[in-house]
């Protein structure tokens, strides 16, 4: 278990092995101290203070979670975006869009164009964090504060029922029972114990989108609209690091990312139903999420109930876990389908804009499919916390789709499957890509211009990064 530090350590354990301050079991010291709980009651407080009391809008209090996510930021360090930066994104953005106007019936969005720093991308995609994870919230927060009762709870209970709801540590410290006195005592303690569930908790997705936030390059990069207004978002920082563990030129890289950019954010404004449907789509997932309530009772019997790192280290052990039901089933398959198509058709048209003019794209196409389909240690630890993979599973035969209708009927074609969701594939669509595509008649052994640039790898790659999984 890591030691207390910073805000949280408040002198309250000292050389003492047990939280709150009391002697130890079978130590010979007094298991149960009047005072010596009243100071660790107020400091139990003080650390509710520092940690932050759950926000009064929801289960999150969010100005926690985006004053963790700066101070970790700041403490890793975001370097300023310098002007050339700014100039070298905004001529790639420009150029991206000439080249995608050559390929694609959907216009530039129009938005305007930014470089970002994490702390940009922090401040400005919060409000859809907080929507995405809001409901996932309710569930921990929820199965956290079951684990010790309430202040009606204790009142209807019984000595011996208190006792047994009690968390391990304190029923340890008084082996003869509950002292009469402490009864007054207690049920604002629990209360306590309840919130600083719910700030570990925010704690923990602060830390988490910090994380993130030094691995995102762009304001679409995951897939899902993340502004309220549309903006076409560059984090330069990142993309010179992206840069650096490739054999490409940070120009050809930042112009291949820049490409991505803008072709998503056509995407998002042209297609009116798109941004709404997979935020929706997200929302239900969560809503079918629960909360492995044995595993969280058992990791938590270990815990120091007063230590907001430790809890911190129990929701981060991935407790989230999909309900096994059709409908969480259904959600699943669409979210993931969903988020196939929009990455099936930006790979489809950027290879397209950008095959014949940058000599990297396809070890950058392939650059990219494999960091869509592994995700990196942010991506994970995100994951486990809210038990969410934000990623599609079938993005190459949803780039087969795209672009063996281009190949078939062109480009008209290919755009108009945004027409109506009803129009794209679902996921049995995509077992059988082109047999979708062709939709009717015998399907030709070879279709020009399908076999997109990075695939001649062969199987490889495609069985690493579980495409084709079934969801």
């Amino acid at each position: 278990m890591p030691a207390v530090s910073g805000p949280y350590a408040c002198g309250y354990r000292g050389a003492m092995s047990t939280p709150f301050g009391f002697g130890a079991p079978g130590s010979g010291d007094n298991p149960f101290d009047m005072n010596a709980f009243g100071q660790a009651l107020q400091q139990l407080g003080q650390m509710m203070q520092s940690a932050g009391a759950p926000g009064a809008d929801g289960p999150v209090n969010w100005t926690v979670v985006e004053d963790v996510a700066r101070k970790a930021v700041t403490s890793a360090g975001d370097p300023s975006i310098s002007d050339g930066q700014r100039e070298a994104i905004s001529s790639a953005v420009a150029l991206a869009e000439l080249w995608l106007d050559e390929v694609t019936t959907f216009p530039a969005a129009g938005s305007p164009t930014q470089a970002w720093s994490r702390s940009d991308w922090l401040v400005t995609t919060g409000p859809a964090w907080k929507r995405i994870v809001t409901p996932i919230a309710e569930h921990v927060t929820g199965a956290v504060a079951g684990l010790t009762p309430d202040g009606t709870d204790l009142s209807q209970m019984s000595s011996d029922e208190l006792n047994a709801a009690l968390p391990a540590q304190l029923r340890d410290m008084m082996p003869d029972g509950i002292p009469p006195d402490f009864m007054q005592m207690l049920q604002p303690m629990m209360g306590m114990v309840q919130q600083l569930g719910a700030a570990a908790f925010a704690m923990q997705v602060g830390q988490a989108l910090a994380a993130l936030s030094d691995q995102v390059l762009s304001a679409s990069d995951i897939g899902i609209p993340l502004t309220e207004t549309p903006q076409t978002a560059v984090l330069a920082n990142n993309v010179a690091s992206f840069s650096e563990g490739l054999e490409v030129s940070p120009s050809d890289a930042l112009m291949y990312i820049a490409l991505r950019e803008a072709a998503h954010q056509r995407l998002f404004v042209h297609v009116p139903w798109l941004a709404a449907r997979v935020l929706g789509a997200v929302e239900q997932y969560a809503q079918y999420m629960r909360v492995d309530s044995e595993r969280l009772s058992e990791a938590m019997g270990g815990v120091d109930i007063s230590n907001p790192e430790a809890l911190q280290e129990v929701l981060a052990g991935g407790l989230l876990a999909p309900e096994d039901t059709p409908e969480q089933k259904a959600a699943v398959a669409r979210l993931e389908t969903l988020l196939a198509c929009i990455e099936g058709w930006v790979d489809e048209v950027v290879s397209q804009a950008s095959s014949d003019r940058l000599p990297a794209s396809a070890a950058l196409t392939e650059a990219m499919r494999r960091r869509r389909a592994a995700g990196g240690p942010a991506e994970r630890t995100f994951a486990a916390l809210v038990g969410m993979e934000l990623r599609p599973r079938a993005l190459r035969e949803a780039h087969t789709v795209f672009a063996a209708i281009r190949s078939q009927r062109g480009a008209e074609a290919r755009d108009a499957l945004w027409a109506h969701p009803d129009l794209l594939p679902t996921p049995d669509d995509l077992d059988d890509p082109l047999g979708f595509a062709q939709g009717s008649g015998a399907v030709p052994d070879t279709i020009e211009g399908l076999e997109a640039p990075g695939d001649e790898s062969g199987d490889e790659s495609g069985d690493e990064s579980g495409d084709g999984s079934t969801p």
